[in-house]
Order: C-alpha cells, then structure tokens, then sequence
C-alpha cells in the first residue's frame, strides 16, 4: 500500500540517540538516588517524554526529582550528542527515496524541539526537514503512548490517520500509532519484535525499509 505520508519518530530512527540518552539518563537517575541499569531506562523510558520519568520515580519512590532535573538532563545528552551523535545508517537514502517520489513525511517526536534540531544539526540530516516538518510532545502536552503527537502532526500536514505510515522503534510508539489509527513499522535494530506488538511489519535496516516503501 502507497501512504500519503510518512510519519518518522526521531531518537533511535533517525538519530542513533538512544543508547547516548539511555546511558545518561541511568547515570543521573542513580547519581539522585534511584538505582537505574542502561537495560531499565530502556525498558521504561525509551521513546517516551520525559514526564513518564517524573511520574515512574513518583509513583515507585514516592519522591518527586529535583526541579531543575529536566534542564541538567536535557544539557547532559546535548553534550553527549555533540561528542558522539550519528545518523542511523541509511536514513538519507530514506529521505532522498521519499523526496524524489514526492511522498510527503515529518518527524514526531516525544524529544524537545531543541534537542530534535540539535540532534539534526550533529548529523547533518536538518537539510532534509523544513521547520514545519518538525513535531514535539511539547506540542500537546502529553508524549507517547497518547495518540495527541501523531494525530496533530497528521493534522498539521493535512493527511487523514488511515493515509499515514508511522516509523516507531519503541513499545510505546507503536502502541501511540495504533491508538492514533495509523499503520506502523517497527524498527528492530535496537528492539525486539516481540516488544512491538501490533506493528503492521517490521525491518532490521533501512535498506530493508527502502524495500517496504516500494
């Protein structure tokens, strides 16, 4: 099936962030006093805002995070993203296939639109995103697994849910795909099928993805 527009999520598909996130994000969590393992900030946090952080500690700890914890963790990963950042391999050609074909796309991401420019910035992939391309959670509020962020970035691009493809490789993205209407695609290079219950296919590589969007 053809898709009037494809709908990316940024960290992990079209950055190479989140191991760089992860890791920091555990090292701070268990610096405050909340032992973190790299392995459980992936399982609970990948793909989600950073108030499903709040809200975890809370309710497991009874103990709210510092007030300026959002600012320090937010210039942590910016300081690891401008030592060791990289695209996902074969993201561009992605892009280019998409642009040459005409197919409309954006990012959705639950990132802030700082760190989605930063992280497009580092790779050299801005080139490929008008600013009016770009979605945040920020933008409504509440992040993955709601459906708000992809139905507003569908709306903004004035494309019906049931015309959108969405490329997710979080747990909680694909289940905000599926709760939106939309098909998905789930990206296995750092997640198990398994854990992307429900997509309507998967792909280990983006050449493989090339392949899908024939």
């Amino acid at each position: 099936m053809r898709y009037d527009l494809v709908i990316f999520d940024n960290d992990g598909v079209l950055v190479d962030s989140e191991p760089i996130s992860n890791t920091i994000l555990a090292g701070y969590l268990t610096e405050l006093g909340h032992p973190t393992s790299y392995e459980e900030s992936v399982r609970d946090y990948m793909g989600a805002a950073v108030h499903r952080v709040h809200d975890l500690v809370e309710e497991r700890t009874g103990q709210k995070l510092p007030e300026d914890f959002d600012a320090t963790l937010h210039s942590r990963i910016l300081t690891g993203f401008e030592r060791e950042l990289k695209p996902v391999v074969g993201v561009a050609d992605v892009l280019a296939k998409l642009t040459e074909e005409g197919t409309p796309y954006c990012v959705a991401s639950s990132g802030s639109h700082d760190r989605i420019r930063a992280g497009h910035h580092q790779t050299g992939i801005d080139e490929w995103f008008e600013e009016e391309w770009i979605f945040s959670s920020e933008d409504v509020g509440q992040g993955k697994p709601a459906p708000d962020l992809f139905l507003h970035a569908a709306d903004r691009m004035g494309v019906p849910p049931e015309n959108c493809l969405v490329i997710e490789d979080s747990p909680l993205g694909v289940q905000a795909a599926l709760a939106a209407g939309m098909a998905v695609y789930g990206f296995t290079a750092m997640t198990p099928a398994d854990r992307l219950e429900g997509a309507t296919a998967y792909f280990g590589d983006m050449g493989q993805l090339l392949q899908m969007l024939d």
